[in-house]
C-alpha cells in the first residue's frame, strides 16, 4: 500500500520526466534529419554550388552534333503516319518515343536544324495520327503502335488480338504530355490539334487518388490489371505534365511518401523505398529522369538538387575506378536488347538489370543520352570528359549510337529515337534553357 501510495504521489513527475524525454527525441530526430519536411514536401540544400552551365549559342561542332541527330529522324520517319520508328529500321514506336520524336522535332525546328515550314507540316501530322489511333478499350494509347499501319501491337510489333492491346503505361503517356504543352504554352497554333489529342484520350482513367495508374493484361482471364505505376525520378518527372493540365496527380508529384537516401560512392542518392520483391516494379535510379526534369521543365527545388546527386555519384565512381560513367536505360545491339545501367535498383550499387531483373553487367554502357544530358546541364570538367567519352560514337548516314560497353569498349551499336531526341534536347537547352518556358520570346 506504502509503494502504491507514493507512485500515486509522484505521478505527476512521472508525467512531466516522460513528456520532457518524448520532447528531447523528437528534437534529437528533428535535428539529426539531413533534410526538413513540412507538410510530406521536403527542402534540401546542395553541400556546394551547382555548376549549372550557362545558356550560349552552339559552337559549329555542336551544331554538328545536332545536324547528326537530325538525321536519325529524316531515315525513320513514316510519310504516311507521320509517326517515327523507335530503333532504326524496326517500324514500331511507343507513346514515350513518340515524346522523344515531338521533342526532336521541337529542338530542330528551334535549333534551325530544320525550317518551319517541315515543322509545321510535320508537327500537325504527327498529331492528326496521335487524334485517331486505336486505343485501349477506346480510352488511352496502347503501350506500342506499328508505325506504318497504326494498328495496336506488343512490342515483338505483332497485331494485338483484342480491344486491351498489351494495356497502357502511365509514365509513357505523362511524358508525350511534355511537348503537348510546349505546343499549348509556345506554339499556339497546335491548341485545336493538341485539344483533338486530349479529347480522343481519356486520360482521367490513368489517375486514382492522386496516383497514376498503368494497365497490364490481366494475370487470368481477359481484360487489365490496373497497377500504380512510377517510382522515385520517373514518377514525379511524368506527373508533372499531368498537373500542368488540372489533373490531380498530388500524390505522385510528392518526393516524401518513399523516399530513402543511399550513400553510394560517398553521396547520398535518392532512391525508392518500395520493396521490388513486394511490388513487382523496379526502383530504377538513372540519369535520364533528372536529366529529362531538369531540361524540359527547368527542374524543382528538391528534383534539381536530387539530380545533382546522381551525377556527382556517377563522377565519384569514375574517379574511383577510372570508368566514364553516365549510366541510363539504352537498347543494346545484341540479346537481350534493354538494359537498365543504374546508379542503384533492387538493392544494388551500379546494378545493370533487364526488364525482368537478370543480371545484365556484361552490358553495362556508358551512355550517349545521358553523357549529352549532363554535358547540356553541368559546366564542369567531369561533364567535358563525359561528352569527349561519346562524341566519335556516331554514323554519318544514321545518328548517334547509345552509348559504349564498359566491358569490351565496343561501340554499342543500337541507334534509336530516344537517344538521338535527348541529343537534340541537350543541345536546344545548351542554346535556350529549359524547354517549356512559359513567356519566352520566341513564340510562334
Amino acid at each position: 500500500m506504502e509503494s502504491s501510495s507514493s507512485f500515486v504521489k509522484a505521478r505527476h513527475h512521472i508525467v512531466f520526466l516522460a513528456g520532457l524525454f518524448t520532447a528531447l527525441a523528437i528534437a534529437f530526430t528533428i535535428e539529426t534529419r539531413e533534410y526538413n519536411q513540412v507538410m510530406g514536401n521536403l527542402s534540401f540544400t546542395s553541400s556546394e554550388p551547382i555548376p549549372f552551365r550557362e545558356n550560349r549559342v552552339l559552337t559549329d561542332q555542336e551544331y554538328q552534333w545536332a545536324e547528326i541527330a537530325w538525321r536519325y529522324f529524316e531515315n525513320n520517319y513514316q510519310d504516311n503516319t507521320g509517326l517515327v520508328n523507335s530503333v532504326d529500321g524496326y517500324p514500331s514506336t511507343t507513346m514515350w518515343d513518340t515524346a522523344s520524336y515531338l521533342m526532336a522535332l521541337i529542338s530542330a525546328q528551334r535549333l534551325n536544324v530544320i525550317t518551319y515550314d517541315e515543322f509545321n507540316l510535320k508537327m500537325e501530322k504527327a498529331l492528326t495520327t496521335l487524334s485517331r489511333i486505336p486505343l485501349v478499350k477506346d480510352e488511352l494509347p496502347n503501350k506500342a503502335y506499328d508505325t506504318q499501319t497504326l494498328k495496336m501491337v506488343d512490342y515483338t510489333n505483332k497485331p494485338t488480338a483484342d480491344e486491351y492491346g498489351i494495356g497502357w503505361s502511365a509514365i509513357d503517356i505523362g511524358r508525350i504530355l511534355v511537348p503537348m504543352n510546349i505546343l499549348i504554352w509556345q506554339y499556339p497554333k497546335f491548341n485545336k490539334q493538341v485539344n483533338s489529342v486530349l479529347q480522343h484520350w481519356k486520360i482521367g482513367v490513368m489517375t486514382q487518388n492522386g496516383y497514376m495508374f498503368g494497365s497490364r493484361p490481366a494475370k487470368s482471364g481477359p481484360g487489365l490489371d490496373l497497377v500504380q505505376e512510377g517510382r522515385i525520378g520517373y514518377e514525379e518527372y511524368a506527373s508533372k505534365a499531368l498537373s500542368l493540365m488540372g489533373r490531380d496527380v498530388f500524390n505522385a508529384l510528392k518526393y516524401a511518401d518513399y523516399l530513402k537516401l543511399i550513400e553510394i560512392d560517398g553521396v547520398d542518392i535518392p532512391t525508392d523505398s518500395r520493396d521490388p520483391a513486394k511490388y513487382h516494379a523496379h526502383n530504377y535510379v538513372v540519369s535520364e529522369s533528372y536529366i529529362l526534369d531538369s531540361i524540359e521543365f527547368g527542374a524543382d527545388s528538391v528534383s534539381r538538387i536530387f539530380a545533382f546527386r546522381v551525377y556527382k555519384a556517377q563522377e565519384q565512381r569514375y574517379k574511383r575506378s577510372g570508368i566514364i560513367t553516365a549510366v541510363s536505360e539504352d537498347h543494346i545491339d545484341q540479346a537481350p536488347y534493354f538494359v537498365y545501367n543504374t546508379v542503384f535498383s533492387d538493392g544494388k550499387k551500379w546494378n545493370a538489370i533487364t526488364d525482368t531483373g537478370d543480371d545484365a553487367s556484361d552490358y553495362r554502357t556508358l551512355s550517349t543520352k545521358a553523357a549529352f544530358g549532363w554535358y547540356a546541364l553541368y559546366d564542369t570538367p567531369y561533364a567535358d570528359k563525359l561528352i569527349t567519352g561519346v562524341e566519335s560514337l556516331y554514323s554519318d548516314n544514321k545518328g548517334w549510337y547509345s552509348g559504349l560497353y564498359e566491358k569490351t569498349g565496343e561501340a554499342n551499336t543500337a541507334i534509336t529515337a530516344n537517344t538521338n531526341g535527348i541529343v537534340l534536347e541537350s543541345l536546344a537547352y545548351i542554346q535556350y534553357g529549359a524547354l517549356l518556358n512559359v513567356g519566352v520570346e520566341d513564340q510562334l
